[in-house]
């Protein structure tokens, strides 16, 4: 008998095949889809296309989650509990392909999705997924919702995101810009870089991937960003290899600018891996002085250190502990920048990491809060009189966000926030229309505002002796 986390019927075959192994392992052993996905991948030998349709069938599939769910259980008994997860995982990402994506016809989606259910299973379940899947296409996908659903309910149906989740962006944002927020988070990441000032340009990246047939062109939030379109996975390029540029998300990239360190600074990341913004803080020192790259899990540390030795930086140091044991390890009132990168919910990345909406709860975010408490106390110790605390999350939950700001410095008077930061992302906020009247030295960007992640950044200032 088959293992109930493992998929029957052996090696996956084909772009299908592969997105449902991903979709049942994401499922059924909490597996994080980026990460299945890649390892999939890279077992799979597909096609640059093939694997392309296999990405879109699993981010796809699951963030389209509860409109699919809504429509499967009208037509399958049980629906989805008495299903084997299997199968759920095949109607599913059917479903989505033939509701959404046109590139393959109907009739041989179809077709292959119950070639793959006699595969894997029998012909009960052939005939199964055939009549489910024959229904949808004979009956159309344009059922209108039931009158008198609240806001929440209808964006939630309609944008596939939990009620709970919407209730909650429409108190705190209202409701256009909670739908939009949600729209948004349906829409594919464009894929993004940031150029390794210490080995070149940001125009030298772009005129490097457009040689190489990608659609490249300068970021409109970040100097030193790249967005990039038909390029295929970042990673695998020689620019990559080369140390010349690091894949990161554009409004990631921000938050290194916002510290603004200087050469010859004593600078930490309290909580660093995979290092991507304790690498930009390296490259904006030039290399000079040092930073203090923290992670509590050891092996991640070693990520960090892989970074810093590709991108060639020498004042890259790293240490694995507790960033809440930092101030006995480091020494109080240390460092002229601290930034604390904290451990957040992550509801500002679900285009990238769908799986959050449906996994996250409430009492998450309450408990995250909790912990973001306690490492801003922490990580302020370290800052020297005069010094910067740069405290940002990829989250857009007020509790984990400004509330913890506003908590913070209501217990520590010897900190303010810090209005000042550099004119290259002032002008570039204020252009666009995104820079809050009143600025006190907070931001919050939501995914519908450039394109990229949900993030938030507050910069703080330690007062003099």
């Amino acid at each position: 008998m088959n293992k109930p986390n493992r998929l029957p019927g052996g090696k996956p075959q084909g772009a299908r095949e592969v997105a449902l192994g991903v979709l049942h392992g994401v499922e059924t052993r909490g597996a994080y889809s980026g990460l299945e996905l890649n390892q999939a991948l890279q077992a799979s030998g597909l096609s640059r296309p093939d694997a392309a349709l296999a990405t879109e069938l699993v981010y796809g599939t699951i963030q389209r989650l509860n409109t699919i769910d809504d429509e499967l259980s009208r037509r399958v008994k049980g629906w989805p509990g008495k299903v084997e997860p299997w199968v759920r995982s095949l109607l599913r990402l059917s479903y989505y392909q033939l509701r959404w994506l046109t590139r393959v016809p109907a009739h041989a989606a179809v077709d292959e999705a119950v070639r793959i259910a006699k595969k894997r299973g029998h012909a009960g379940i052939g005939g199964l997924v055939n009549g489910v899947l024959r229904g949808l296409l004979r009956d159309g996908f344009a059922r209108e919702l039931p009158t008198g659903l609240t806001a929440a309910k209808r964006i939630s149906l309609e944008q596939s995101h939990p009620e709970w989740l919407v209730t909650r962006w429409i108190a705190e944002y209202g409701e256009e810009t909670a739908e939009r927020i949600c729209e948004a988070n349906n829409t594919p990441p464009h894929a993004s870089a940031r150029a390794n000032r210490m080995k070149a340009t940001r125009e030298e990246i772009v005129a490097a991937l457009r040689s190489e047939g990608a659609e490249a062109s300068p970021s409109a939030l970040s100097a030193d960003g790249v967005v990039a379109e038909k390029a295929g996975n970042l990673v695998h390029t020689a620019l990559y290899k080369e140390g010349r540029m690091t894949v990161q998300d554009e409004s990631s990239m921000l938050v290194a600018a916002i510290a603004d360190p200087k050469p010859g600074m004593r600078v930490l990341d309290c909580c660093a891996a995979p290092g991507g913004k304790s690498t930009h803080l390296a490259e904006r020192m030039n290399d000079e002085g040092t930073l203090v790259a923290n992670d509590v899990h050891p092996h991640k540390e070693a990520l960090v250190r892989q970074q810093a030795d590709r991108l060639g930086l020498s004042c890259v140091r790293t240490m694995a502990a507790d960033a809440l044991e930092l101030p006995a390890k480091l020494g109080g009132q240390s460092f002229d920048v601290v930034l604390l990168d904290a451990p957040c919910s992550g509801l500002g990345v679900i285009r990238r990491k769908p799986e959050i909406k449906w996994n996250k709860t409430p009492d998450d975010i309450a408990s995250l809060a909790a912990l973001q408490e306690k490492l801003l106390d922490a990580s302020g110790f370290l800052v020297k009189p005069g010094g910067t605390l740069v405290y940002s999350t990829c989250t857009i939950a007020k509790e984990e966000n400004e509330q913890a700001v506003r908590t913070f410095l209501s217990r520590h008077p010897e900190f303010e926030l810090d209005a000042s930061w550099p004119p290259e992302v002032l002008e570039t906020l204020r252009e666009s229309g995104y820079l809050p009247d009143g600025f006190s030295g907070m931001l919050q960007l939501l995914p519908h505002m450039f394109g990229s992640d949900g993030f938030f950044i507050a910069r703080m200032r330690r007062q003099s002796a």
